[in-house]
């Protein structure tokens, strides 16, 4: 299986879906029903981007109200909100190595099937495919732009899930990208770092006019 789910990871009774599309959160740390906090978005500039995330203890996630859990559960909501595809705790001022991905099929990102909702607790890409892919990605951090970024078609990614549990993860074409792109946000990077050719760098508004059509990321 190429993503764990929170349910794979033991923790299934952590998040439920109201009908009204909210996302509640009934961990014991913050009361049953209570509703997850929308964090804000750091935006490129500010230094914790820049910064290599500090790695989480793994001896935390033994306590069931530890405030990884509050975390993770505040930034699944912010980027559900955001209409994101994966999110870095330093994408929301957090410098941890912690990461949330989801994907479902929708028009905004036609054909790449379904990402169940993961959590990756202090990840590293152990393999790198030499075979390369050109796409566009954008960002949260910088929700303007567009670049075109090459990466490696698939990764291996070693990780441990909130049981601190660990996780090996192999993934290629767009969740291998995904992976690179929150990866990168741990390290101190961001997307333009590994852009060739900054004539490929657009405002939103001129990609849809000039480039649309092209696959792209947003995370």
């Amino acid at each position: 299986m190429l993503y764990e789910s929170f349910r794979s990871m033991g923790v299934e009774r952590a998040l439920k879906r109201h009908a009204s599309g909210n996302i509640f959160y009934s961990h014991p740390g913050r009361g049953k029903g209570e509703k997850m906090a929308r964090l804000k978005i750091a935006r490129l500039g500010n230094p914790i981007l820049r910064q290599k995330a500090a790695p989480v203890d793994l001896n935390d996630l033994k306590n069931p109200e530890n405030e990884i859990r509050a975390l993770v559960q505040d930034m699944v909501e912010t980027m559900h909100h955001e209409g994101g595809v994966g999110l870095a705790a330093p994408q929301v001022a957090r410098s941890l190595q912690v990461a949330v991905l989801e994907y479902e099929e929708n028009e905004r990102y036609p054909g790449h099937g379904t990402v169940p909702l993961t959590v990756l607790i202090n990840p590293v890409i152990t393999r790198y495919s030499e075979e390369k892919q050109l796409g566009w990605e954008s960002c949260l951090s910088l929700s303007d732009f567009r670049g075109r970024v090459e990466r490696s078609l698939s990764v291996t990614v070693e990780a441990w899930d909130l049981e601190g549990n660990k996780r090996v993860i192999d993934a290629e074409g767009f969740l291998a990208v995904v992976l690179q792109h929150e990866i990168d946000h741990l390290n101190g990077l961001v997307f333009i770092d590994r852009m060739d050719d900054l004539t490929q760098l657009a405002y939103e508004e001129e990609f849809e006019t000039y480039w649309m059509g092209e696959e792209a990321v947003e995370a």
